[in-house]
């Protein structure tokens, strides 16, 4: 593979691998989602930031609820 179609599919997964480090599994799978579906989308110009940024703001609410949840305890 080439290194553009690497970080392609870096940033078009992105928020799963973000959600990795959030809590609820919820929040994984609805990432995981979005970024299949913004794969899938990517052939398309542009089709493909909708899913993105989601999938960017359910894994950044999942992240930002496990740092809140530490800082509490």
């Amino acid at each position: 593979m080439s290194a553009v179609t690497i970080g392609t599919l870096l940033i078009i997964f992105l928020p799963f691998l973000l959600s990795l480090a959030g809590q609820g599994s919820m929040a994984k799978m609805l990432c995981l989602i979005s970024s299949i579906l913004g794969l899938l989308l990517s052939v398309r110009e542009y089709a493909a930031v909708m899913p993105w940024l989601l999938g960017m703001i359910i894994a950044t609410a999942s992240v930002w609820e496990r740092i809140r949840q530490r800082r509490m305890a």
